[in-house]
């Protein structure tokens, strides 16, 4: 095996202490060519296609449950000569295919998050109990506290998660490269011996993607730092691009906005960002972003009519979840 192939299973095989099995790897590669109609460029196999999960077959990369994401292989099976066929017969398979790969690991450590992150102690957290005291009762408002703060936190987990996981995904879409401080071509202004993070560089354009920009009281300093990033980049030679998906107005969006275009670089905001993604990958990686990105916030964006009632038990091994009539369960590690 080539030392560039190799570089990329492992690249999308790990992420921290999560890595995907041959049967992982292999079954997301079923799944690109559903997704392109390319099904052919495999020659025949013997795999008991009768086990293979139908959402593998067809495409169904959402509708497959995290733990059932397998394939049985046989003893014979190489993933290494697999993937360099398919490198050399599918247009931008392996772009694809490691952008598919972010999602499953990501995906797969939010389950792990679910199943291990902590409630906090009450200790933690009982100098808040002073703000609704007497409201209602002591044990009410203790578990209150509790389910709230744990709530509070997966959800911290899940903003992380997801920010790290969309980066990397619609630099490689584009044709991008993301650089760290330490390696960016893009130099501060005043200091050129320290760089600056960017989340994408295509040609001579210099990326920031956002999933929005909110008034947060908080991290003024860090928005100071935002607000240079145009700068920096046309004092280093690149055009500043800014790409923020959610839409949503707010002061500091158009502070952004202003300075972009101060210092001659663009902005697409909403659906002109979508459609600006989409042009930039071309066909194939445009159908990932509708597929993958796009088309699921869509989705989950209008089915939210009403704000559904919700119920929350701890039970031995698991939580369970009820909101509206539906049922949702989260299996939890022995505590």
């Amino acid at each position: 095996m080539n030392r560039e192939l190799s570089s990329i299973i492992n690249a999308a095989r790990t992420l921290g202490e999560i890595r995907l099995t041959d049967e992982q790897l292999y079954s997301l590669c079923l799944i690109v060519l559903a997704d392109l109609d390319m099904k052919h460029a495999l020659e025949p196999n013997k795999l008991d296609m009768k086990r293979v999960p139908k959402g593998i077959l067809y495409g169904d990369y959402y509708g497959i449950p995290l733990e059932k994401f397998a394939v049985e292989l046989p003893n014979s099976f190489n993933l290494e000569s697999v993937l360099d066929r398919l490198a050399k017969t599918v247009p931008d398979f392996v772009t694809y295919f490691k952008c598919l790969c972010e999602i499953h690991k990501r995906r797969t450590k939010f389950k792990s998050i679910l199943r291990s992150q902590n409630f906090p102690d009450m200790e933690q957290i009982v100098p808040r109990s002073i703000l609704e005291y007497k409201l209602t009762t002591n044990e009410a408002l203790a578990s209150w506290l509790v389910w709230r703060k744990w709530l509070y936190d997966i959800d911290n987990r899940s903003a992380q998660e997801t920010g790290y996981m969309f980066e990397p995904i619609l630099a490689a879409a584009i044709g991008g490269v993301q650089f760290s401080a330490k390696n960016s071509p893009v130099r501060r202004s005043g200091e050129k011996k320290r760089g600056r993070q960017v989340d994408c560089i295509e040609g001579k354009n210099a990326y920031e993607f956002k999933m929005r920009v909110t008034i947060a009281a908080s991290g003024q300093g860090r928005f100071g730092e935002e607000l240079d990033f145009a700068r920096d980049c046309k004092q280093s030679g690149y055009r500043p691009i800014l790409v923020v998906l959610d839409s949503t107005p707010s002061p500091r969006l158009k502070d952004l906005v202003s300075e972009y275009t101060r210092f001659g670089g663009l902005c697409f905001i909403g659906d002109k960002a979508w459609h600006h993604l989409e042009e930039k990958a071309g066909r194939v990686m445009s159908i990932f972003i509708s597929k993958y990105i796009k088309k699921p916030l869509d989705e989950v964006t209008k089915s939210h009519a009403v704000l559904l009632p919700i119920s929350l038990a701890k039970e031995s091994g698991r939580i369970c979840l009820k909101l509206g009539d539906q049922e949702y369960e989260i299996r939890r590690e022995p505590s």
